[in-house]
């Protein structure tokens, strides 16, 4: 299947129009056309309505895999890109909200860093294809097991850093004198689903078993302000790292008691570090060693 071919048809299927691709992708109308019309006939199958412009039952099978083979060319050519090119001086590093304690920027150099705050599942994706040097991603483990990325690249990970958890409530909860909470207890609270921000719901969902864990309100952005000011509003739960969630006004952090579960924080990284990278990896790792973590 050639990846051109396969990059017109999700830009095609995507904007739900032929010429707008084309103008996104730089090609004419016609080009766009046969380069859909090669890909149907490569498969033997027909991947799209034409008015209106919409995949068939094909076409969205082929969506599916789309994504993640055009990144992994993408992660492969990043790769080798990398392996010849000098070391950089600067240093990207990706991370999410939650994952930039204390630690994390002290370890950073003083100057030439670009920090980039995304959503987890944009992490793994950008460390790939080349677009960050470093990648910090943090979730809900058992203590010390690594936490589970998507297969997008051959990709290193080191854990750097483990901490209690606690759920943030309002500080007129009828909870918020309890010395701990047990997650089961709160399958049918109201939640804030905040997947890019807090510790995912489908987390929670996952370490309980499947409880409700019902959204009451969702945030899709990364700022930490905007969230815990949504719980202390009322809003909805949150479960954040317990460094995090402690001291914010109008709120209470009681710590998790059950079941036994730690945030997270590891390293992300391609191929062979050098430079600043290597140097603040290096940092990392030692200041996770120095505290007993992972």
């Amino acid at each position: 299947m050639d990846p051109h071919l396969l990059r017109t048809y999700v830009a095609v299927a995507r904007l739900a129009s032929f010429s707008e691709a084309a103008r996104t992708l730089g090609y004419t109308q016609s080009a766009v056309s046969q380069h859909i019309a090669a890909l149907e006939q490569d498969l033997g199958a027909s991947l799209l309505t034409r008015r209106p412009v919409t995949p068939t039952a094909a076409g969205e099978r082929l969506l599916e895999h789309a994504a993640p083979l055009l990144l992994r060319l993408e992660a492969a050519r990043a790769d080798v890109v990398r392996m010849a090119a000098a070391p950089s001086p600067g240093l990207t590093l990706a991370a999410t909200p939650t994952a930039l304690g204390a630690g994390v920027l002290a370890a950073l150099p003083a100057a030439g860093v670009t920090l980039r705050v995304l959503p987890r599942d944009g992490i793994p994706a950008a460390v790939a294809t080349g677009t960050a040097d470093l990648g910090l991603l943090d979730g809900l483990a058992a203590p010390s097991d690594p936490l589970r990325l998507p297969d997008v690249a051959p990709l290193t990970t080191h854990g750097v850093g483990e901490e209690a958890v606690a759920v943030l409530l309002p500080a007129g909860h009828p909870l918020a004198g309890r010395p701990g909470l047990r997650l089961a207890d709160l399958a049918d609270a109201r939640w804030l689903d905040a997947p890019d921000a807090a510790l995912p719901l489908a987390q929670l969902r996952a370490a309980t078993g499947g409880g409700a864990f019902r959204a009451a309100l969702r945030y899709d952005g990364t700022d930490l302000h905007t969230l815990t000011a949504l719980a202390a509003t009322g809003h909805g739960l949150t479960l954040l790292p317990l460094r995090t969630a402690v001291g914010v006004p109008g709120t209470v952090a009681v710590p998790l008691s059950a079941p036994r579960l730690v945030h997270r924080v590891e390293l992300v990284y391609g191929g062979t570090l050098s430079g600043a990278a290597r140097e603040v990896a290096a940092r990392l790792r030692g200041s996770a060693r120095a505290a007993g973590g992972p």
